[in-house]
C-alpha cells in the first residue's frame, strides 16, 4: 500500500519513499536526546538528538559514501544533514515548547549534523526559538512526537534523556513517557488500518498520545 502523498514531501528527509508495500505503523524508529537551553535565565532553545533505527540508517545512505572507503564520514553526510533540518519545518520539528503556558515558535534550525555510529545514523541540530522566553517561576514543558505517528520517537534510557544548559540554579527536569506504543482502536483493540495512517496530516492529533515529555520547573 503506498505512502500518503501528504507524507511523501513532508517525510523525505526519512528516505520514506520504499518501493515495497508499507509496513504497519509506526515505519521508523528514533531514540531521542533533547538538550533545553537557556540564555541569560530565558529559554532560548532546544538542541535535538536523534538516533534512527539500523534499518531506517542504512536506506537513507545509500549512495553517501562518495569516496568508497567503506565508511561514512560528518562530512558526506553533511548535505542530508542540512536537508533533512530544513524539510523537519512542515511537521513543526516534532516538538512543541511551552514556555510559562505560551506555546512558543521557533526560528529556522541551526548547526545540523550527522554522523554514523555503528549500523545507526544520528542527527542533531539546533532549534532555537525566534524570541528567547522568560520561564521565571512557571514551567517549561517539550513534547517531542510525529502527529501521524509514521515516526515513533522514544526517549533515551536514564535521567539525561532530557538535560538543561545554562539554567537557573534549582531548575529541575521530569520526564514522562507514554505508557504504550501500540497502536489501536479505541474500542476494540485491535490495530489501526494502514489506510487510517495514510488520512493523517501534520495537523493530525493522534500521534499526541504517544508523546514523550518532560517539564523543567525552576524555583
Amino acid at each position: 500500500m503506498p505512502i500518503a502523498s501528504s507524507l511523501r514531501h513532508a517525510l523525505a528527509l526519512l528516505g520514506v519513499v520504499a518501493a515495497g508495500p508499507a509496513l504497519a505503523h509506526p515505519h521508523v524508529w528514533v531514540v531521542a536526546k533533547a538538550e533545553i537551553a537557556y540564555e541569560s535565565g530565558k529559554v532560548a532553545g532546544v538542541r535535538h538528538s536523534w538516533t534512527f533505527d539500523a534499518a531506517y540508517s542504512a536506506y537513507v545512505t545509500q549512495g553517501l559514501d562518495t569516496n568508497k572507503d567503506g565508511k561514512l564520514s560528518s562530512e558526506e553526510l553533511q548535505g542530508l544533514a542540512t536537508e533533512n533540518t530544513t524539510n523537519l519545518a512542515e511537521f513543526g520539528y516534532f516538538t512543541k515548547l511551552k514556555v510559562a503556558g505560551k506555546e512558543q515558535v521557533f526560528a529556522d534550525p541551526r548547526e545540523p549534523h550527522m554522523a554514523m555510529d555503528g549500523d545507526k545514523v544520528t542527527l542533531s541540530f539546533l532549534l532555537p526559538l525566534k524570541a528567547p522566553a522568560a520561564q521565571g517561576r512557571g514551567v517549561a514543558a517539550i513534547e517531542v512526537y510525529d502527529p501521524t505517528y509514521f515516526v515513533s520517537f522514544g526517549l533515551a534510557d536514564g535521567a539525561d534523556a532530557v538535560s538543561l544548559k545554562g539554567a537557573p540554579s534549582g531548575c529541575a527536569v521530569t520526564i514522562n513517557r507514554p505508557k504504550t506504543t501500540e497502536p489501536q482502536t479505541a474500542d476494540a483493540g485491535k490495530p489501526m488500518s494502514e489506510a487510517f495512517f495514510e488520512a493523517l496530516t501534520a495537523a493530525a492529533d493522534y500521534g499526541v498520545q504517544f508523546a514523550n515529555r518532560a517539564i523543567v520547573a525552576c524555583p
